[in-house]
């Protein structure tokens, strides 16, 4: 059973940058992709980025505009989202995900999920 930690989280002024992981274990491999998700208080779950392990491709949500980079290190079974200059708006509950099936990686339907990082940025 694939598990995914994350962390990084935190409190951070408008302008700010962070750092998120997501660290997998429980049998992730080559043909897994792993998503990062978000979701604010009273919202719903929405998509920030997305990339496979065998490398190939990194997808972000429209909303991202160059200021997220999605990035995977295979030795360390970690994928990570460097955030930079966050905007109140980016407060929200930060989740990793992973999908071995078939489907979009824009959606929701992932087949493993972490328990989520709080990210807050003050104004």
């Amino acid at each position: 059973q694939v598990q995914l930690v994350e962390s990084g989280g935190g409190l951070v002024q408008a302008g700010g940058s962070l750092r998120l992981s997501c660290v997998a274990s429980g049998g992730i491999s080559s043909s897994y992709r792993m998503g990062w998700f978000r979701q604010a208080p009273g919202k719903e779950r929405e998509f920030v980025a997305a990339l496979n392990w065998s490398g190939g491709f990194t997808l972000y949500g429209d909303f991202v505009k160059g200021r997220f980079t999605m990035s995977r290190d295979n030795a360390k079974n970690t994928v990570y989202l460097q955030m930079n200059s966050l905007k109140p708006e980016d407060t929200a509950k930060y989740y990793c995900a992973a999908r071995q099936s078939s489907g979009s990686i824009r959606d929701l339907t992932y087949d493993n999920w972490g328990q989520g990082t709080q990210v807050t940025v003050s104004s």
